[in-house]
């Protein structure tokens, strides 16, 4: 009997988590590594079914830079990046509209359709979803003017988001996945990073959890040991420490901005763990960096 027990346990655990989120938004980034794995994607695709049965409103935004680069290196054009940016040229911009909108974001709809959810599919034109401008990147220079701007292309940030399409999908009980591509005021198109984009939609929804899969546990400390819950001022004080660094860094900034623009709580977390978005969400401990506001 004491299998049966366990899992009784774990539902009852589950319960008051259940009950605190009904009805609530939560908006998921997935991409990178967190794609790869057969039995990661289908661990994927059911949670987030599972929320939705249980009255929770997901919202998916996703990534594609591995698939990208696969597809430029098949027609012979060399990925550029400059401070973590894809360079995107005309021709780059349709490759990534192509793979983001044609190929990736079709995949993950029919996985989680698959495993029982309504999913539908966006990208930021859709309903002028994502209005974008394009990127500044600054860096120091060694003239007078102290800073040089760089170009690289069709790269754009977040300028606002019409979450009306979103809400209207929620309503009649589909899963909106969305492609980060964003659209200008001239009707120009652009490439933006998925975790800049899922931090802008749940701010938009005012949703209850932004959650960032990633191929990492979370946050670590000096020692290297995970950080199982931070504050916003804490947050802050080891990124200026230096021990938030590298790639983490702009992962939780987006976290910090979404705490700032009305989203309760953030999360990152390790994606390829199965079943990742459960164990984080509905256990007491999680499995990953919980960022919340100052108490």
């Amino acid at each position: 009997m004491d299998h049966p027990i366990e899992k009784a346990k774990v539902l009852i655990e589950a319960l008051p988590y259940i009950r605190r989120f009904w009805g609530k938004t939560v908006v998921i980034k997935y991409g990178g590594s967190t794609m790869e794995e057969e039995r990661v994607r289908r661990s994927f695709a059911l949670d987030v079914v599972l929320l939705k049965y249980i009255g929770l409103n997901p919202v998916v935004v996703h990534g594609g830079g591995p698939q990208i680069g696969e597809m430029l290196s098949k027609i012979g054009k060399k990925s550029e990046f400059i401070e973590g940016m894809r360079v995107t040229d005309p021709e780059t911009m349709e490759i990534v509209e192509m793979v983001l909108v044609g190929k990736v974001n079709k995949q993950i709809v029919s996985l989680i359709n698959q495993q029982g959810g309504k999913a539908v599919g966006l990208s930021g034109k859709d309903g002028g979803l994502l209005l974008a401008e394009k990127m500044r990147l600054r860096k120091a220079s060694s003239s007078e003017k102290g800073q040089e701007e760089i170009d690289i292309g069709m790269v754009g940030e977040v300028k606002a988001v019409r979450p009306e399409v979103i809400q209207a999908l929620e309503k009649e009980g589909f899963i909106p996945v969305i492609a980060p591509i964003g659209v200008g005021e001239s009707g120009e198109t652009y490439n933006i990073n998925a975790d800049l984009v899922a931090g802008k939609v749940a701010s938009a929804l005012k949703a209850e959890k932004l959650i960032l899969l990633t191929d990492v546990e979370g946050v670590l400390d000096r020692e290297k040991n995970l950080v199982s819950t931070l504050s916003s001022s804490e947050a802050r004080e080891m990124i200026e420490k230096k021990i938030i660094s590298s790639g983490m860094i702009p992962k939780v900034r987006c976290c910090l901005d979404a705490l700032e623009e009305g989203v309760s709580k953030t999360h990152i977390i390790n994606g390829t763990v199965e079943h990742a978005i459960l164990l984080e969400m509905f256990t007491d401990v999680g499995i990953g960096t919980q960022i919340t506001r100052e108490p």
